[in-house]
């Protein structure tokens, strides 16, 4: 018997800078994502009954979890994001 959470993704999977690990603004991918979390309660492993929905943002690296707030979202990683050693930069 237990009650554990079942995160899936969902909606738009644009790669997004997570604010925590900043994963996505200094490496080449973004890490947060749209998802979905669920308790389920369980028996025998068996997932039975779903007790609370809510939609998340994120983090596949640092396993950040925020629950989404009209108005805000993670920025979007765009072609300036990515580690860039000093000795390719062009300046």
């Amino acid at each position: 018997v237990g009650c554990p959470n079942k995160i899936k993704p969902t909606g738009d999977q644009s790669p997004r800078i997570c604010p925590r690990c900043h994963n996505g603004e200094f490496y080449r991918a973004a890490s947060m994502f749209a998802a979905k979390s669920r308790t389920w309660f369980e028996f025998c492993f068996v997932p039975l009954i779903p007790l609370q929905s809510k939609d998340v943002w994120m983090c596949g690296i640092c396993h950040l979890q925020t629950v989404m707030q009209p108005g805000w979202a993670p920025p979007i990683a765009g072609p300036g994001h990515g580690y860039q050693p000093t000795y390719i930069q062009s300046g």
